[in-house]
């Protein structure tokens, strides 16, 4: 798939372990279909959600060879890296250069040490070339954060990086990617700018946001195709509805045990995504009737 087909409702899917933390591949497929099902334009694995800081490389191709394989080239598929060096993240990205993902979701490396700008240019340029694969720069971790007009420059200059995935519920930077990205060089490019700012994905999708990879498209798939085409045919007033389903089901998933917290809202709903991989607790008691109140008629 062409990164231009990247866009819309791209859900980051939970990772489903079973109770000695091993990957329950047959659970993963189950979802994989039912997303299809939902009419997702794309799928994202190994992220955040899906506990990507956790897996092994090994690990990350299986999820990513089951989900491709599933999918049958409907929809792209795209890949997380979580890691933390350059060295690592080639290494991961040539494990799955070979299945047809779409594109690589990547994070800065983050333990701790935030490299200077311009070792953060060299990391994603020496990436992007060794893995062949389009990337698109995770823009989440506070301490390695990078701003608007350093993944403006990114893009622009390190061929290979075509997009960013803008979190850490930055919606001024958001709208500073999307405005400073506005250009015919970049629009050539077939630049992405995709919301992760889970609270307020009306206003990315007005905003002009070319889609979402966010914990809360995983949890809820179906409000949130039915609001990015809301927002598309210009019906606000369903559109803000669905803001406030979507923005109290945030309220209660959103912690530290996130991707623990979407698969019980995922249970609720019908869907199994197995367990969260220790050290992660499942949702708390308390945390579990906060999901079930955001939950209408489950």
């Amino acid at each position: 798939m062409a990164n231009h087909d990247i866009h819309g409702i791209i859900p980051p899917m939970v990772t489903p372990f079973n109770s000695e933390g091993k990957i329950d591949e047959a659970l993963h497929r189950t979802d994989v279909r039912y997303l299809l099902d939902a009419k997702v334009h794309g799928l994202a694995v190994c992220g955040s959600t899906g506990e990507g800081h956790t897996l092994t490389t090994g690990e990350t191709r299986t999820i990513s060879a089951a989900t491709i394989e599933e999918v049958g080239g409907r929809i792209p598929v795209v890949t997380g890296i979580i890691t933390n060096s350059t060295q690592a993240a080639i290494e991961r990205a040539k494990a799955v250069a070979d299945l047809g993902v779409a594109a690589l979701q990547v994070t800065p490396v983050h333990y701790l040490f935030r490299p200077e700008d311009e070792a953060m240019v060299a990391h994603f340029d020496r990436l992007a070339q060794a893995a062949g694969i389009p990337v698109i720069i995770y823009n989440v971790v506070p301490w390695s954060y990078l701003s608007p007009q350093l993944l403006v420059r990114i893009l622009r200059d390190v061929d290979g990086v075509i997009g960013v995935k803008q979190s850490a519920s930055d919606m001024k930077a958001l709208a500073d990617l999307l405005m400073l990205t506005d250009d015919e060089q970049l629009r050539a490019k077939g630049v992405r700018i995709l919301s992760a700012v889970d609270a307020l994905l009306y206003s990315s999708f007005s905003l002009g946001a070319h889609g979402a990879v966010a914990a809360i498209l995983a949890a809820a798939p179906e409000w949130c195709v039915e609001l990015w085409d809301a927002v598309h045919a210009g019906n606000h007033t369903r559109a803000r509805e669905l803001h406030i389903l979507l923005l109290r089901l945030w309220n209660a998933i959103e912690a530290p045990n996130l991707p623990a917290n979407v698969r019980t809202a995922m249970k609720m709903q019908g869907r199994e995504g197995g367990l969260p991989r220790p050290p992660m607790p499942v949702s708390s008691p308390e945390q579990t009737e906060a999901i079930r109140a955001a939950l209408p008629g489950v």
